[in-house]
């Protein structure tokens, strides 16, 4: 894909970011990070702070279920998030309906939290897998009320393609079932959205460790989402660091372009001319 455009101010379009040019966008809104983090599973809210803060990310998701919405004189995660610094991406985690995910997603923006909005249609208890026709009339309903749909998705080129035709702003396949920590299992299929589709393209779910990070960057998507990787290490902060070196480092890999596999060897210091060198045969 395409490198998205950048923009000359020193904020991002959304107001959120620190003072740096953005990198990347998903509708009118610019991000620095390619990184994308959850704000759940933590042991507590402080160690949930402390590991985004390592990630870097610009972009934090949060499910509007899981948020005191109606009781704002009660602890919420949301106090703990530096909103000058953080984008939120409010999801709508725990849905099983199309009707119930644009309560949701409503319920998000009626609060104040942003019409960007991470739409998740679940269809199934055991895999957590998409109900994509469900997903398909969550978006086209969202997008006509003006959200910013980023929808999470399986990982189908035609699925995409209807998204995008739908009006997303991305799509965000997963890798791997959510929370299994299983790496890159579909690597075709991602490649086949990304020619698929014009619009950024984003692994959710499916991370385990670092190198799956750097493994989906190297594919050229736009960015990767995760929560369960981070929160469910050892160290929370310490893998958010990780996970951070590891999105960057895929990035900058797949911009700067891998060598051709080969089915044999190549002499790094070459052989042409060499006094004494064995003919060929």
């Amino acid at each position: 894909m395409s490198e998205p455009s950048t923009t000359s101010t020193t904020r991002a379009v959304n107001g959120n970011a620190p003072a740096q040019e953005p990198t990347w966008r998903v509708g009118t809104y610019a991000f620095r990070s390619r990184l994308i983090v959850g704000t759940g599973k933590y042991a507590s809210v402080e160690l949930m702070r402390e590991a985004i803060e390592a990630s870097g990310a610009d972009l934090v998701t949060v499910a509007v279920r899981r948020l005191n919405l109606d009781r704002r004189d009660e602890p919420n995660l949301l106090d703990a998030l530096d909103r000058s610094r953080v984008t939120l991406l409010p999801n709508t985690a725990g849905c099983y309906t199309a009707e119930d995910a644009i309560r949701v997603a409503r319920l998000g923006r009626e609060a104040g939290l942003s019409e960007l909005v991470k739409v998740e249609v679940i269809g199934d208890q055991k895999t957590l897998l998409p109900d994509t026709e469900a997903l398909l009339e969550a978006t086209r309903v969202l997008v006509r009320e003006g959200f910013i749909v980023m929808p999470y998705t399986t990982d189908d080129p035609i699925v995409a393609k209807k998204l995008v035709d739908a009006g997303a702003a991305c799509v965000m396949p997963l890798a791997a079932p959510i929370g299994s920590g299983q790496g890159i299992l579909n690597p075709l299929n991602i490649r086949f959205i990304l020619e698929s589709v014009s619009v950024p393209v984003i692994v959710d779910a499916g991370v385990g460790t670092a190198s799956d990070a750097a493994v989906a960057m190297e594919l050229g998507v736009d960015g990767v989402l995760m929560n369960t990787a981070i929160a469910g290490a050892a160290d929370p902060v310490k893998m958010a660091r990780a996970m951070r070196l590891a999105v960057e480092a895929g990035r900058a890999a797949f911009e700067a372009g891998r060598i051709p596999r080969k089915a044999y060897a190549s002499a790094s210091s070459p052989t042409e001319g060499v006094v004494g060198r064995p003919a060929s045969r």
